[in-house]
């Protein structure tokens, strides 16, 4: 048995789960992103009440570190690590563009590795998160969820993914994907909608589970792919 605490601060949507062997059985979901800090602490409370567990029946701590929203990430981030080092557990990180993209093609094709790549006619996935002005934080993936572009932040403009689009169809969501829309027309370009789904991060949390692929709390930091800038008031 493995039982994962899943926390995801990086987006809109902000979401608690836990799940046993990648199967949610829990989540608490909080669509008010301003509130995501006083939010995360309580709803862990809640959910580990709602599922009659203690904090020392987990088996891992999972997170989304980013790119995303910065405070989210640090809220996330920090929680994860404080109750990882707490309870002596590994902490597991996942990209949050690479969840996205699972979890696009999941909702397309399934979630079997293989089903997936030979029933989506080799479409590849750009998932976006919009990073304020003209830029967007996104990544490449293939059929298979293999990187083919690695995540970056980037300032769209017509030229933006040129070369990708001649080789291959790539399906972009996400919330920075309908300004790229307004730009980009490329018959190889397909723009869908992406609605949230919190069990993904519990999957691909599990399979690292299983790999032992577990974060350093000493070094581990948050992906953030931007500088944080900081203003003084006035």
């Amino acid at each position: 048995m493995a039982l994962i605490l899943n926390i995801d601060c990086s987006t809109e949507t902000a979401s608690v789960s836990i799940a046993e062997k990648g199967v949610v059985l829990l989540r608490l979901i909080n669509n008010d992103q301003k509130d995501h800090a006083s939010w995360i602490h309580r709803s862990i409370r809640d959910l580990l009440a709602n599922a009659s567990l203690e904090l020392n029946e987990l088996h891992a701590i999972a997170v989304t570190a980013g790119p995303g929203s910065y405070t989210g990430i640090r809220v996330g981030m920090a929680s994860a690590k404080g109750l990882a080092y707490a309870l002596s557990v590994p902490l597991i990180t996942e990209n949050t563009l690479r969840v996205m993209a699972w979890s696009k093609r999941s909702e397309l094709f399934g979630q079997g590795d293989a089903g997936g790549i030979t029933k989506s006619g080799d479409f590849c996935y750009a998932p976006m998160i919009d990073a304020r002005r003209d830029e967007v934080f996104t990544g490449i993936y293939g059929p298979d969820l293999s990187e083919l572009i690695a995540p970056k932040a980037i300032k769209l403009d017509q030229h933006a993914f040129e070369e990708e689009l001649v080789k291959n169809r790539i399906i972009f969501f996400g919330s920075g994907s309908d300004k790229w829309k307004t730009i980009k027309n490329h018959q190889n370009a397909h723009f869908q909608n992406w609605d949230y789904a919190y069990f993904n991060l519990a999957y691909l949390a599990y399979q690292s589970y299983l790999d032992k692929a577990f974060a350093d709390l000493a070094y581990v930091t948050p992906y953030y792919l931007k500088e944080v800038y900081t203003y003084k008031k006035n």
